[in-house]
């Protein structure tokens, strides 16, 4: 595999050892927009967004066939959600993957790049996607049911490979050479990793046979550090989605995954001996610089009161001195809820935070995704795009069965402070 920048001067190929290497392309000149204040110095505002989009499909092939005419009902209605909202940064999950880009490509150049009902379209110079450990065989017994194969054995799970993926979309220069992913960091070689225990055997721990650890990744998909240029300015874009805290047993070997996934961002953005540990995809090891400018992003699948992940797993993330949560919230999420009642009525967490409309018998909606920058960045804004029943927009969010995703887009605004781009 190869790392590639396209731009309009030509291709770029850059050969990558070890691993299978993500896929970055540059399509054209930058169209960066900014305000002159009184002084000297370039303010410029931008909006960093995160969306679940379920643009993933139940076979190979088929997003690439939807997205290849500009017809697709439910790709127009996430077009529109994001043409409406008009992030400068953003992170699609549940986007699989294909190799090449393909899918991504198509989804920019038939509906982001093609004004839906009216909407202005939207102009991403900047792509970036990258494999999944999604449905990638595992060759192992993972769910311990006596057979190996399938979703559930994969090292992520999914059906095919890279079901689920993940893709970001930028208006501003993506700093290909200094991507880095995670893609392969084993799971075992996190300090203190919570590793489920076998609940038939008095050996602690031991839900993974030793094979299996050494072949188990901590990533679900992946997590991925993106560096963008703003203005002159670098802002590490730090993308992921942890695995949902569901689907297995009194093991619960899902929830102590998601919460290690959420960790690894904490010990990163703290850096120095707590990331110590941490290794890339290229052998480079450690994590950011104090000081250094990011926003996390992405579906972490973990409420701080309700849900089924482990207690105070994203607060491992809310609680770090170098994050800032800005608490986005919506008038349509606290509708929902006490429209929908059911789990909802016992819900501890407030909910205008609630960015997923989950079954309503035993969930509930809750908050799922994040948009967490660092302290080094001022916020002037931030929302969850949840309109009220009967508002413009309720009807690209509607109810289930949803026209767009049963999650809802979630966008914070940071101002920085530097030179213009060109």
């Amino acid at each position: 595999m190869r790392l590639l920048a396209r731009c309009a001067t030509g291709l770029l190929a850059v050969s990558l050892l070890m691993v299978p290497a993500p896929l970055a392309v540059a399509k054209h000149a930058d169209d960066t927009r900014s305000v002159l204040p009184a002084g000297r110095s370039v303010q410029q505002e931008v909006r960093f967004a995160t969306y679940n989009a379920s643009l993933n499909r139940s076979s190979a092939g088929e997003l690439v066939r939807d997205l290849s005419t500009p017809g697709n009902a439910q790709a127009r209605a996430i077009a529109e959600v994001l043409q409406i909202n008009r992030p400068d940064v953003v992170l699609l999950n549940e986007f699989d993957y294909v190799p090449g880009g393909r899918a991504a490509d198509l989804f920019d150049q038939n509906y982001l790049s093609v004004g839906q009902n009216g909407k202005a379209p939207l102009d991403y110079p900047y792509v970036y996607t990258a494999p999944s450990n999604t449905g990638v065989p595992s060759g192992q017994d993972l769910n311990n049911d006596g057979s190996v194969g399938g979703a559930d054995d994969a090292l992520g799970f999914g059906a095919f490979e890279g079901q689920y993926g993940m893709v970001i979309y930028s208006r501003y220069p993506i700093v290909t050479e200094s991507v880095r992913t995670f893609r392969t960091f084993l799971w075992k070689d996190m300090p203190g990793a919570l590793l489920p225990d076998n609940p038939a055997t008095d050996t602690p721990d031991d839900w993974y046979s030793a094979n299996e650890l050494d072949a188990l990744p901590l990533s679900s998909k992946s997590h991925w550090d993106v560096p963008v240029s703003v203005g002159g300015k670098t802002v590490h874009v730090l993308a992921s989605h942890p695995t949902p805290p569901v689907f297995d047993g009194v093991e619960d070997r899902n929830g102590r995954r998601n919460s290690d996934e959420i960790r690894f961002w904490s010990d990163y953005v703290t850096g120095g001996r707590d990331a110590s540990y941490i290794y890339d995809d290229a052998g480079t090891v450690g994590g950011l610089q104090r000081g250094e400018r990011f926003v996390v992003m992405g579906d972490q699948n973990s409420d701080p009161l309700d849900g089924d992940s482990l207690d105070g797993s994203i607060d491992q993330l809310l609680g770090n001195k170098l994050v800032q949560d800005p608490l986005p919230s919506s008038d349509g999420a606290t509708e929902a809820s006490a429209f929908q009642g059911g789990a909802n009525a016992d819900h501890r967490s407030d909910a205008r935070f609630d960015t997923a409309d989950f079954e309503d018998r035993s969930a509930g909606n809750i908050r799922a995704d994040y948009v967490l920058p660092s302290r080094t960045l001022r916020v002037a804004g931030a929302g969850v795009f949840w309109p009220r029943a009967g508002m413009p927009g309720s009807e690209l969010t509607g109810i289930f069965p949803f026209p767009t995703s049963d999650h809802r887009l979630v966008f914070v605004d940071v101002t920085l402070h530097g030179s213009r781009e060109r």
